[in-house]
């Protein structure tokens, strides 16, 4: 349920390519006036394919805000005009070279509520085709593919080889699902 503050000064300090910084008064629903700052973010979507043999497709990907690889699902920022399902049908494209067949929206995450409103919806992609030309990706992205056992996914978060808390977030959403 949503409870609403009161805005009482807005202050845009940045507005990016994916992101706009805000520091903004507020009167809380508790009644205590406070500056808050905030990211604002259009959302996303994360995209956690099954091969037909049951084996997930993951990315190593590297991350330039954090200088390494990581293990990670194909996932992507919301752009204008797309939704969240078409996102995630972009992104699994893009960024596995799998066109899915049947891709199920399974539910919603914040990835930080404490500074951010960023949602990300999971979504679970099967019936996979590799594509014999897959889309470009962008040309920032560094990306290995991988296919990995539902099995030793979890061994690899249990490890902390998977840091990534959205991929954790939404293997633990579609583990009953997966593993089989």
């Amino acid at each position: 349920m949503l409870e609403l503050p009161q805005l009482l000064r807005r202050k845009l300090f940045y507005q990016g390519r994916k992101f706009a910084y805000e520091i903004n008064r507020y009167r809380l629903p508790n009644k205590v006036e406070a500056e808050l700052e905030c990211i604002r973010h259009p959302g996303g979507a994360l995209v956690v394919p099954v091969t037909a043999s049951g084996d997930l497709i993951l990315l190593r990907q590297y991350r330039f805000t954090i200088q390494r690889r990581i293990l990670e699902f194909p996932a992507g920022t919301i752009e204008s005009g797309e939704t969240a399902l078409s996102t995630a049908d972009r992104e699994v494209q893009e960024e596995s070279g799998y066109k899915a067949g049947t891709i199920r929206q399974i539910g919603d995450i914040f990835l930080a509520p404490g500074y951010s409103d960023e949602m990300v919806t999971i979504f679970l992609a099967t019936e996979l085709e590799k594509m014999e030309t897959p889309p470009l990706q962008d040309e920032d992205e560094d990306i290995e593919v991988l296919t990995m056992t539902p099995i030793a996914v979890e061994q690899a978060i249990r490890s902390g080889d998977i840091t990534d808390s959205k991929t954790i977030s939404a293997f633990m959403m579609v583990r009953h699902l997966v593993m089989v």
